[in-house]
């Protein structure tokens, strides 16, 4: 059988070159042909997938994290000069510990820093991956760190009238939320980045009330866009501040991969995620590959470090559902990379080769 392995990462666990790795492993042993695409959906991963396809050079900067600590990102600068910047880099969720979580706090100032050295750098189109980040904070951070690198903490549209104006930025998102309401950015994401309920109503009227500031300033609103939720609210600051145009950052990567092309020459897809669940139907990537793949008669399975509502992704088209982690086995022993490989490895081989 000819499978084509088609993963994102485990979050915090595997990268998707290595989640590949570890599905291969079993299927060539057998005698199987085997082809892998290192992919992303706009969160973890997102700039190394864009490195394994178009090359690039490689930026490391000093930005601050989610709790204004010094540390360093790096993004991509590709041979036709395009930026690929990583929201989770600056300000990703796996920057803190379990205990620091707490997006009523975490800022998303170091994406801005990061973006700005790309723009002072020579970079003309920015294309910013959206997933993965600690904050909730509708990009005011971000936006604070363009208005002090840009306009000495003046206006933000006298950022704009910088060489910031002449930018173009792509939002590449893995959902399509919108920015407030109950399948926003707050009720939706936010409780998976430290949130308790009574913080909830907080950062939803945080949101509102930034939504309507900006549109009596400016005379518009995205907060109803699709993608305006993505990455705690990156998304519509990006659109409603910087122009940014939205498009599915799975859509963009597996384009450039030409999937429907390799796709056409396999038998059978494998993909997957650290957690697999209805959010998963959002727009991320298991979902993409899915739908892109059954549109040239290929099945797809979804094997997921966990997996909760199992038919509901049945239901949408996916061949076969695999949670590969024992739901007895504790979580802490479950992200141990050599724990995760090993798992995925004998889910495969349980699937495929019994």
């Amino acid at each position: 059988m000819r499978f084509l392995l088609a993963f994102d990462s485990y979050k915090g666990c595997l990268t998707s070159q290595q989640a590949a790795q570890a599905a291969a492993g079993p299927l060539q042993a057998a005698g199987h042909s085997v082809h892998t695409l290192v992919l992303s959906d706009g969160g973890e991963g997102w700039c190394e997938a864009w490195h394994a396809l178009s090359g690039g050079t490689w930026h490391t900067v000093p930005v601050h994290d989610p709790l204004m600590r010094r540390i360093e990102a790096r993004y991509l600068v590709t041979p036709h000069g395009t930026a690929y910047l990583e929201s989770a880099a600056a300000c990703g969720l796996h920057l803190l510990a379990p205990a620091e979580r707490n997006p009523m706090k975490a800022t998303s100032y170091g994406l801005g820093e990061l973006i700005a050295h790309a723009v002072l750098g020579g970079a003309r189109r920015l294309v910013v991956g959206l997933g993965g980040t600690a904050t909730c904070d509708c990009g005011i951070g971000m936006l604070h760190a363009l208005i002090h690198l840009f306009a000495r903490g003046k206006q933000f549209a006298d950022a704009r009238a910088t060489v910031l104006g002449r930018c173009r930025f792509i939002a590449a998102t893995d959902v399509t939320a919108p920015l407030c309401g109950e399948h926003g950015a707050t009720y939706t994401f936010a409780p998976q980045k430290g949130a308790t309920p009574s913080m909830l109503p907080l950062l939803e009227e945080r949101a509102a009330r930034f939504s309507r500031l900006s549109a009596a300033h400016m005379g518009c609103n995205r907060a109803c866009d699709a993608g305006a939720g993505a990455a705690g609210g990156l998304g519509y600051a990006l659109m409603q501040y910087l122009d940014a145009e939205v498009e599915s950052g799975a859509d963009l990567l597996l384009r450039a991969a030409r999937f429907s092309e390799q796709v056409s020459a396999a038998d059978v897809v494998l993909t997957g995620e650290g957690r697999s669940d209805a959010q998963t139907l959002q727009g991320k990537l298991p979902q993409r590959v899915m739908q892109q793949a059954a549109a040239c008669g290929v099945p797809v399975w979804l094997f997921s470090g966990q997996v909760a509502q199992v038919e509901t992704l049945r239901r949408a088209g996916f061949a076969g559902v695999c949670s590969v982690t024992p739901p007895s086995l504790p979580l802490s022993e479950a992200l141990q990379p050599a724990t995760a490989t090993r798992l995925l490895a004998d889910a495969v081989r349980r699937t495929f080769l019994a």
